[in-house]
């Protein structure tokens, strides 16, 4: 792995009372190791996944809003800093490829690479389907990303990706995520996709208000409560709505 492990400095002395350090999957983060070629992190929204990947990316090299390493944009400093407080384990092996992926700012990642086309001639299209991501609807330009940008060997941090996927397409992606796994690359991914947390033999840690544990598949919030409603549905339409007309 490209990534071995994170955790806190020891050196570094964070306010805990104050954000994010006072955020339970922060203040109990401890060790957070990285043996699978995919990891994942799964928890309720305001649960400090995004928080923790931000972190990770921004510490890696990457920046803010997404991107590559070569990208500097920056549209609003929203960022947390954890990164300065975080220590990364790494591998020896330099990886040759890298991206970091989050959906809430990826309007601003596309209108960069329409400024750097702008500079360096439309031929940077051809990493992102042949067009601007601006010409694509929002779930095809992610696919555009995914299947054009990434290469071999490469360390990708995606926050969210299926936001702007169909279930078909959030598959598209598990088989594209196979693929460069076996050619070798790395992915920590923040989700509540119960399609893209199957995949075979991935890491998942399941943050709730007592941290941050290693859980099974099945075991995870996104999938037994998908599945409980599909298997249920009516019963719990029922029990949402508090009216038992629903259950006919």
């Amino acid at each position: 792995m490209f990534l071995k492990e994170i955790s806190i400095k020891e050196n570094k002395k964070p306010d805990w009372q104050c954000y994010p350090f006072n955020i339970p999957a922060v203040k109990n983060l401890g060790i957070l190791s990285f043996p699978e070629n995919v990891t994942f992190l799964v928890g309720e929204n305001g649960s400090g996944k995004s928080t923790i990947i931000e972190a990770i990316a921004i510490s890696l090299g990457f920046n803010p809003e997404g991107g590559s390493k070569n990208f500097n944009f920056e549209t609003k400093n929203s960022h947390s800093k954890l990164h300065e407080y975080l220590k990364t384990s790494r591998s020896f092996i330099q990886p040759k490829d890298g991206f970091f992926l989050r959906a809430e700012s990826f309007y601003n990642l596309a209108s960069n690479v329409d400024e750097l086309s702008k500079n360096g001639g439309n031929s940077i299209y051809n990493y992102y389907g042949g067009k601007s991501l601006h010409e694509q609807s929002h779930g095809e330009s992610f696919i555009s990303l995914i299947l054009e940008r990434f290469s071999e060997q490469g360390l990708f941090i995606l926050d969210e990706p299926e936001a702007a996927l169909s279930p078909q397409r959030q598959m598209t992606l598990l088989v594209r995520m196979h693929q460069l796994v076996n050619q070798e690359s790395q992915f920590i991914i923040a989700t509540h996709s119960p399609i893209l947390l199957s995949y075979p033999n991935a890491t998942i840690y399941q943050i709730t208000d007592s941290g941050i544990e290693s859980v099974q598949y099945e075991d995870t919030d996104p999938f037994s409560i998908t599945k409980a409603f599909i298997n249920n549905r009516k019963k719990m339409l029922a029990e949402l709505f508090n009216d038992n007309k629903y259950m006919d």
